[in-house]
């Protein structure tokens, strides 16, 4: 899947990125293949190497009385010769539609599952990604004070109590291809090092699967404060047709969503403070899974001090990533002017680009 460039008249306008920027783009390996294959091939173009990780990440569970069981699977990390950040590749599981399902347990790799965050962050604490799947529970049960028990191809450790700490198991036939390429803060070059992840993607027959997207992640302290905040909610939610229209947003993507409506409502009451505006957002069912991740800026404690926009159609080619993110750089941009950001106008409808481009250059709307 190729989504469609943008236009000339865009591309003319796209000389570089100028914010420290984050991407997180979503590739299929072939069959047969899979992540560690693209991992290998990036750390020995730069003479360094792959360590092995975990992935934590939630899905539904089929298990009555449990909502959701969170894991953790296979992950690589890439660095250069001098240890420095290439790139992470990772499992994602909305990635669903091209894989097929094969035989469990691709080199042995297994998930690590449990039904509860903080255990299961616990665990990965403890726990030795390199470790074959018979023993790497060894580490948690001896901090128990019980033993592993091998059930057929899983290992499970219980409490004294009985009570499952966690369960590793063969990974799902499948769930090797997909790979998320994520890369660290980019401040300069971001074309050409994105095209330097990219290319032996492609040429090692990684695709773009059919649910992919990119996401752009940013500095979130600029955007901590009312004014900044509210015309970020105005622009996600007023203008989020144009918005996908111009962007190119792929209808097929899972885990978009708008954002709540009593968002829309808080950031429109005059003179609240920061701390009011961030105590009232977190009040109001934001979600990470929306189409702008707005979580860290509100939260307490966050985890990661990034904004991270989400509508991005899956790419790769690094060319038409960076033209999508420019527009999205030069929005956010338009943000952090302290003038409210206006509903959409006519234009929007017909023109949705060049509307959006107006918005980005303050031209009044008509």
């Amino acid at each position: 899947m190729h989504p469609a460039p943008l236009t000339d008249r865009q591309e003319k306008t796209t000389d570089m990125l100028t914010l420290r920027t984050g991407f997180e783009i979503e590739l299929l390996a072939p069959a047969g293949s899979d992540r560690q294959v693209l991992a290998d091939a990036l750390a020995a173009a730069r003479d360094g190497a792959v360590r092995r990780s975990f992935h934590s990440d939630s899905e539904p569970s089929a298990v009555p009385g449990v909502g959701v069981f969170r894991h953790l699977s296979p992950a690589f990390d890439v660095v250069d010769e001098a240890g420095a950040p290439v790139a992470r590749l990772v499992d994602d599981v909305t990635i669903e539609a091209d894989v097929a399902r094969t035989r469990a347990g691709h080199r042995g790799w297994y998930r690590v599952l449990c039904d509860d965050a903080r255990l299961l962050r616990l665990v990965e604490r403890h726990v030795d990604p390199d470790a074959p799947l018979r023993e790497v529970l060894g580490p948690v049960a001896r901090l128990v004070g019980t033993r592993v028990e091998l059930l057929g191809g899983a290992a499970r450790v219980n409490d004294s109590a009985g009570a499952t700490i966690a369960v590793a198991m063969p990974l799902p036939g499948g769930r090797e291809r997909p790979c998320e390429v994520v890369t660290p803060p980019l401040v300069s070059d971001h074309e050409a090092t994105l095209e330097a992840l990219l290319r032996p993607a492609r040429e090692l027959g990684f695709t773009v699967p059919a649910e992919a997207a990119v996401h752009v992640h940013v500095d979130g302290a600029p955007f901590r404060s009312p004014a900044a905040f509210a015309n970020l909610v105005r622009l996600f939610t007023r203008w989020r047709e144009p918005l996908w229209d111009a962007l190119g947003t792929n209808g097929a993507c899972r885990r978009l969503a708008p954002l709540p409506d009593e968002l829309l409502d808080l950031v429109e009451h005059p003179g609240l403070t920061w701390a009011e505006v961030a105590s009232g957002a977190r009040t109001v069912g934001l979600t990470k899974f929306a189409d702008v991740n707005l979580t860290q800026l509100v939260a307490v404690d966050p985890a990661r001090d990034t904004l991270e926009v989400r509508i991005l159609p899956g790419s790769d080619d690094a060319g038409d990533v960076v033209r999508r993110a420019h527009l999205v750089e030069r929005l956010l941009l338009r943000c952090l002017d302290s003038s409210p950001v206006p509903p959409p106008d006519t234009r929007a409808v017909h023109d949705p680009l060049g509307a959006l481009s107006a918005l980005a250059r303050q031209e009044p709307v008509r």
